[in-house]
């Protein structure tokens, strides 16, 4: 999977700029267990075989502590997890926990969110998401989590803040053999900062591993199933929790879906179609042939990657981080006017508009520190995946990358070879299993102007989810996601679904 399916840092930036995203509200205990109306009972049998030490937790929840603690009444923990789930009685991790109680009364038990990456952090985003699920919060617990390798969880980084800003000089388009051995030298020395930072904990950051996580904490929360609403990366947890265990899935919500079919090369391939449609509707709407636009763009990214412009800071703007500006506001139809005077700055001589956007999603701050999103996004998705193309392979398929997007297509095609080279740790399938016979509907939303995660996903996660499984909800919108993105139709839907166990039907289309 490629560096940009991801929602968490980038997107909820961009909307709350816009104003779409609340702050915190509701209101909530700190015991452990169900209240009235619980789904409370005796865990299903797919579960036995696990020690009592783990299933029978009883968690301490207390307010969230730290610098950037949320408000509202929310409540943290810690879950105590396998290290390794082939030896569930072994060496334990700990994973973080967020919880704000339900709002109202007829409770329907806990509402499990993952906001993408992978890599981000639920325990920083889930107070932020609180205003767009008000309705959900009345009859849900709230609940999100930093899964295995991600900030309270047992954190991987992998390299410091100078070695980071360092790092940005490297040229992710190599032109010659000189800048392409940097290129490589520079991700297989991510790669060895990973294992050192990381150790053993390495080889169980999958996929896979969260999603039986995740089913430990449906027990230890006291749910017989699990209600869940993945966003983004999040629909391949999803997905892989349903393939894992079809008979406890609940209500799940499947929102910006990623194409379960796809391989790593894949996946860039979507992102750059994905990316390129997302560019040619941004510049219909402000009147530009989009054809003439794409190349006007390209032109300006050739132009720095010979030579990089000069930022309001002493920093350059170079082609692959004007490359990541332009992404950032793509992922909303509100960030448009931004790219608009971003790329203009830039055509003046001045890139620190772009530069600015490509450190918001970089999680640089303006004193020079950045967040780890990417390192575990690394990780994960290199224990996922065993694809391990090489550079050779990578140039035979730069020019199909070059014909499906002028502008993306050279970095995500160099992406594929330098995303998991040299990495330490094998990687464990193609693409994932998601096929869940005998689970209960999962609603599966898919928007068409999706540019991270494009929109023949939906349908691809649809279909391999299973027949009577995967519902598939279609918004004709732009945008990265759909639920709180504007659609009434979309949440009252979704709300439906989750709130009254309303299955639409499939096909089902919001404009």
């Amino acid at each position: 999977m490629s560096r940009f399916v991801r929602w968490t840092t980038a997107v909820a930036a961009a909307m709350l700029t816009a104003g779409c995203v609340g702050g915190s509200s509701g209101e909530g205990g700190d015991d452990a267990r169900g209240g009235p109306g619980s789904s409370a009972a005796p865990p299903p049998a797919t579960s036995s075989g696990l020690p009592s030490s783990l299933t029978s937790q009883k968690l301490e929840w207390n307010r969230c502590k730290g610098p950037s603690a949320p408000g509202g009444d929310w409540r943290c923990t810690t879950l105590k997890v396998p290290l390794d789930w082939a030896k569930p009685e072994g060496e334990t991790i700990g994973l973080g926990l967020i919880r704000s109680r339900a709002s109202g009364g007829d409770r329907i038990g806990s509402l499990l969110f993952n906001f993408g990456g992978p890599g981000g952090s639920g325990i920083s985003m889930m107070p932020l998401y609180t205003n767009t699920v008000a309705a959900l919060h009345e009859r849900y617990d709230l609940v999100s989590w930093d899964p295995r390798g991600v900030g309270a969880s047992q954190g991987i980084r992998c390299r410091d803040d100078k070695a980071i800003q360092a790092a940005e000089t490297i040229d992710a388009t190599p032109d010659d053999a000189g800048e392409e051995k940097a290129f490589l030298d520079d991700a297989a020395g991510f790669g060895e900062g990973c294992r050192q930072a990381a150790g053993k904990l390495l080889a169980h950051v999958s996929t896979a591993d969260t999603a039986r996580d995740m089913d430990l904490m449906r027990q230890v929360l006291g749910d017989r199933k699990t209600h869940y609403f993945g966003i983004s990366y999040g629909t391949e947890l999803g997905g892989v929790y349903a393939h894992l265990f079809p008979k406890n899935v609940g209500r799940l919500v499947l929102d910006a879906v990623v194409d379960p079919t796809a391989d790593m090369v894949g996946h860039a391939k979507n992102q750059a179609r994905g990316f390129q449609r997302a560019l040619d509707n941004y510049l219909t709407s402000t009147g530009q042939d989009p054809e003439q636009g794409t190349r006007k763009i390209a032109d300006l990214l050739k132009r720095l990657d010979e030579k990089p412009l000069p930022a309001s800071s002493d920093r350059m703007l170079t082609q692959t981080l004007a490359l990541t500006g332009i992404v950032v506001p793509l992922y909303s139809e509100e960030g448009w006017p931004t790219l608009t005077a971003a790329l203009k700055a830039a055509e003046a001589g001045d890139g620190s508009e772009l530069l600015r956007l490509a450190d918001r999603y970089n999680e640089r701050s303006a004193t020079g520190q950045y967040g780890t999103t990417t390192h575990a996004q690394r990780a994960i998705s290199c224990l996922d995946s065993r694809q391990r193309p090489t550079a050779e392979e990578t140039r035979r398929l730069l020019p199909e990358f070059e014909k499906i997007s002028p502008v993306f297509g050279e970095y995500l095609g160099w992406d594929t070879a330098g995303w998991c080279h040299d990495w330490p740790v094998a990687g464990q399938f193609d693409h994932p299993e998601v096929s869940a016979p005998g689970a209960a509907p999962v609603l599966v939303v898919g928007n068409t102007g999706d540019p991270a995660t494009p929109y023949e996903g939906a349908r691809k996660m649809a279909d391999g989810l299973g027949k009577d499984v995967g519902v598939e909800l279609t918004w004709k919108g732009e945008g990265h996601g759909a639920y709180g993105s504007g659609s009434r139709c979309v949440d009252s839907t979704v709300n439906a679904y989750l709130l009254n166990g309303t299955v639409p039907k499939d096909g089902t289309v919001c404009s």
